[in-house]
This record gives C-alpha cells, sequence and structure tokens, in this order.
C-alpha cells in the first residue's frame, strides 16, 4: 500500500493543457470543456495555469550547520560530507509542490527545499540517484542508497524493513470537478452516485475497494471507479464531465486545487505521516530527524512549507518510526 505523488504525475501541466485544449477544439462529438468557477474554459485557464510564475523566495540559504548535528552522523560520512539520495527525476511543473523543473532546468519544489534545508543543517551535501518510485526504498535497503526520498508514507509493512524519520504528513483527499454539487466529502458514502478516479495498485484503490459496500447499506447507488496511472486523462475527465471526482494525496490535490481552474478541493477522510527512508538499523535516521526538528525550531521549516502554499501539511515535530497508521 503507498502513499505517494500519484503515478504518472510527471506529466507536465502544459501537457493537461493542451489535451484539454485538443479536446475543445476536435472534430465531431468532443465535449465542451467545463467551465472554472470564473466562467472561462478550463481548457485555457489550464494553459494559463501551465505558463504561471512558481515561488522563488530563497529558503534555504540562510540555514546554517549545526556540528552537534553533523556530529551525530558516522564518522566515515562526516568526513567526506556528502550522503547518496535516491529519488525519483523531476521532470516539468506537474510534480509540485513536491518537485519540478523550472524553466532554467533547475529542481524546485518543496521537497527540493527540504532536503537541501536538511543537508545544511547537518553540513553535508546530497549526491543524487535517479531511480523510479518502486527501487527507492530496496534501494535504501541494499546500501545502494544511504537515504531515499519519494513521499513515502509510514506504513506497518514498510516499517519492517527500512526506518522512517518523517517531514510531514499526507493523506488520502478528493479534488472534484467544480461543477460537481457536493461541497465536502467526509465519508466513502458521500462518494455514492459519483464516478471517482484514481490510480491502480494504491491505498486509494484499496480503499475504494474495501468501502464498496457502503453504498448499498446506506441504500444508495454505488459510486464507479476508474483507474488511471497518469493523472493527465483525469483532469481530462474532470473537465470534459466523464470523471467528477478524484481520489488521491493531500498534499497534491490541495496543491491542484489552487492551480488547476475548474477543480475544487472536497476534503480527506485520513492522513499519513511521511518520512525519508533509512535501511533498517541505519545510524542516519536520527540526525535526520533530530535535523528537521532543529529547521522547525528555527524557524526555516515553516518558511518552506508557506513558500509552497501547504502549511497544513506541516508537523510539530519529527519522529522515528511512529506508528503507522496504515
Amino acid at each position: 500500500m503507498t502513499i505517494s505523488r500519484r503515478p504518472g504525475r510527471r506529466t507536465t501541466l502544459a501537457v493537461v493543457a493542451a489535451a484539454l485544449l485538443t479536446l475543445a477544439s476536435g472534430c465531431g462529438s468532443a465535449s465542451k470543456p467545463a467551465a472554472s468557477a470564473g466562467g472561462a474554459p478550463v481548457a485555457a485557464a489550464a494553459a494559463g495555469s501551465a505558463s504561471a510564475s512558481i515561488p522563488v523566495q530563497d529558503v534555504v540559504s540562510a540555514v546554517r550547520p549545526d556540528p552537534a548535528l553533523k556530529a551525530e552522523l558516522p564518522a566515515a560520512i562526516a568526513a567526506r560530507g556528502t550522503l547518496s539520495l535516491g529519488t525519483t527525476r523531476p521532470t516539468g511543473l506537474a510534480g509540485l509542490p513536491h518537485d519540478g523543473v523550472d524553466a532554467a532546468g533547475r529542481e524546485v519544489g518543496l521537497d527540493v527545499d527540504l532536503r537541501n534545508a536538511i543537508a545544511a543543517k547537518l553540513g553535508i551535501s546530497w549526491q543524487a540517484q535517479y531511480g523510479t518510485f518502486a527501487t527507492i526504498i530496496p534501494g535504501a535497503q541494499n546500501g545502494r542508497f544511504d537515504v531515499g526520498w519519494g513521499n513515502f508514507g509510514v506504513t506497518k509493512a514498510r516499517e519492517q524493513v527500512v526506518d522512517f524519520a518523517t517531514y510531514l504528513t499526507d493523506g488520502q483527499a478528493f479534488l472534484g470537478a467544480a461543477g460537481v454539487k457536493t461541497a465536502a466529502i467526509g465519508t466513502l458514502s458521500d462518494l455514492c452516485g459519483y464516478t471517482v478516479a484514481t490510480s491502480p495498485g494504491s491505498t486509494f484503490q484499496q480503499i475504494l475497494t474495501d468501502g464498496a459496500a457502503e453504498c448499498a447499506a446506506a441504500g444508495k447507488p454505488a459510486y464507479r471507479v476508474q483507474y488511471f496511472a497518469d493523472s493527465a486523462p483525469i483532469f481530462l475527465g474532470l473537465a470534459n464531465g466523464k470523471i467528477d471526482i478524484m481520489f488521491g494525496p493531500t498534499l497534491s490535490l490541495r496543491y491542484d486545487a489552487a492551480h488547476v481552474p475548474g477543480t475544487k478541493f472536497l476534503g480527506q477522510i485520513s492522513t499519513t505521516p511521511v518520512g525519508v527512508v533509512v535501511a533498517k538499523g541505519s545510524p542516519l535516521a536520527k540526525p535526520i530527524s533530530d535535523a528537521v526538528n532543529a529547521l522547525i525550531a528555527d524557524g526555516s521549516y515553516t518558511k518552506i512549507f508557506t513558500k509552497w502554499g501547504v502549511p497544513d501539511t506541516a508537523i510539530p515535530a519529527s519522529q522515528i518510526n511512529p506508528a503507522p497508521t496504515l
């Protein structure tokens, strides 16, 4: 079971916008794109959002090394001053607020700022090694990476094979088309009668599968589920009325609601701590967790989350291997 950025989210907003524009201008029976809350077609608005500026505040350079935290690192690592970081390679801007690549080719995002701030606090630098979401935890297990970073939710199964140092909270939430009648989703029974889209092989699929009987028990029509490995067709479906609601990670969907016209955030039904992963028993979990707590204490952590518009996903304190909720 995974809590992660939704699969296929690497498709850029520009690509989503292009798909929507194709829908709007296509021949025959192509549906008219849905209007945003302000009445502008979603396609045109999405095209504008694709080129919108991203936040550029410098929230990292003021972070200073803490010698006491560096002393917590294994001597060999402290001496060489680097840690290998297993992560996924960002492309475009659709991975925001987690990560993306700006027009100058620089990696940007909440995750980028936060991990750079952690490195600065520890007095080390990252040596990034790129893999896929599925290979990062095994890479941390077998020593290929010192640290794995990929919006990994804490689960019972994962805590059997890796250790976590948490840095934010995420959850399971809903994004609706602007025209969907409901203003909030608080339970699965609130989905009854709607068409819901999510990613296959995910926590979200499992939750929807496990709760499928709730509508019948309440005497309501069942919700209909569609699965997509890429987010572009989901946004397309929200625009053309074929999909009512998207089910995915809270942080990403909150960001989408603020940046993709014609959508609205409908709420979440649960939350999950998210953390850096290291090999089971690794001496790195404590200094990383302590570095996050030092950033929280000096205010740098809050600045990062405020910059990216998701302060409500911040945590009051980093923990090592907290009790999992999944």
